[in-house]
């Protein structure tokens, strides 16, 4: 009728264009599909080591899609694809990566797989043990406080890595310096094989944060769109000077903790096939289908292109030149 106005959807009540929606998804299916073809090179023996991004794609991407990677930073831990693919990483710079070559835009082919850095790309260089990108990252919104800038860290990490030093150090540094940095706990429920009853006695890791003086949210992760509205809460926060958010945003990994692992000896295949029904691409797939935004054309035109894009990539990743012996020595020794 004349004069009705038309309810709002979801994404749209949140500022977010069916284009930048149909990107988000986009980004996700990117993710988990490069992500596939990763563990198939390493079954294939092509590839030595995969840590999978599987199921927390979702969150990964959302929270990405909150910020700005032209003015704010991330410090991702190594599962976090969806991060590093949404703040401008190609899947050639990904499979450069993971065989290790000369290209390879985050270490020259020297890091292990899953350690992702970018000065280009605004991603800060990671290291292997668990939780020392948390003082990283405190450092970055520590220099943003000083130096009077507006960007805002992003740090993410397992529920298990909050049980580490650098994560109470960071948190409590960032509490009362009141810095811009978002911690943001992707909580799978298992640290390898020990499931969350067995790491932390409080309900939640966001219980943690009002012993930092900072708020503590917990949201599904399986709720793209709601990860998206929380994080651009924490975003705002950190802008004005209020301080940091921890965000602990509830999930699963749909896979083994990495291609070295059986999960089998500590879940049950019914427990995975359950979480597998509930994933967050295919929560958002249906959203994206019932708001007229994601027709199955459209879909199959996103899956071609990505199909493309991949095979690309893997074919590009696996001829290009390996690293020179000579160049180990690079950034060891001053010159």
């Amino acid at each position: 009728m004349k004069g009705d106005t038309k309810l709002l959807s979801r994404h749209q009540e949140l500022g977010l264009t069916d284009d930048q929606v149909l990107r988000m998804y986009e980004l996700m299916l990117s993710a988990r599909m490069v992500d596939e073809r990763m563990w198939l090179l390493n079954r294939s023996g092509k590839i030595p080591f995969v840590v999978s991004c599987q199921g927390q794609e979702g969150p990964q991407v959302a929270a990405a899609f909150a910020m700005d990677p032209s003015v704010d930073y991330a410090a991702p831990y190594y599962r976090d694809l969806g991060v590093v693919l949404a703040f401008g990483q190609t899947p050639r710079d990904v499979f450069l990566h993971m065989f290790a070559r000369a290209e390879d835009p985050n270490s020259g082919g020297r890091q292990m797989p899953g350690h992702y850095g970018s000065k280009k790309h605004h991603i800060l260089s990671g290291s292997s043990p668990v939780s020392t990108q948390i003082p990283h990252a405190v450092g970055m919104a520590l220099a943003a406080k000083m130096r009077g800038e507006s960007f805002v860290t992003y740090v993410s990490f397992g529920e298990g890595s909050s049980n580490q030093g650098d994560f109470h150090e960071g948190c409590n540094f960032a509490g009362v310096h009141k810095l811009p940095v978002i911690f943001f706990c992707e909580n799978n429920r298992y640290a390898i094989s020990v499931p969350l009853q067995k790491q932390v006695a409080c309900e939640h890791v966001a219980d943690r944060a009002i012993g930092y003086g900072f708020p503590g949210v917990v949201v599904d992760g399986n709720d793209v769109l709601e990860v998206y509205r929380v994080m651009k809460d924490a975003i705002l926060r950190a802008r004005n000077g209020q301080g940091p958010t921890l965000i602990e945003a509830m999930t699963y990994r749909l896979t083994p903790h990495s291609s070295d692992d059986d999960d089998r000896v500590y879940r049950t295949k019914e427990e995975v096939d359950e979480a597998k029904r509930n994933d967050a691409i295919a929560v958002f797939r249906t959203y994206l289908q019932n708001a007229g935004i994601l027709t199955e054309q459209r879909e199959t035109s996103i899956k071609n292109k990505l199909v493309e894009q991949i095979n690309e990539a893997t074919e590009y990743a696996q001829n290009a030149i390996d690293p020179s012996p000579e160049s180990t020595l690079l950034h060891v020794y001053a010159n």
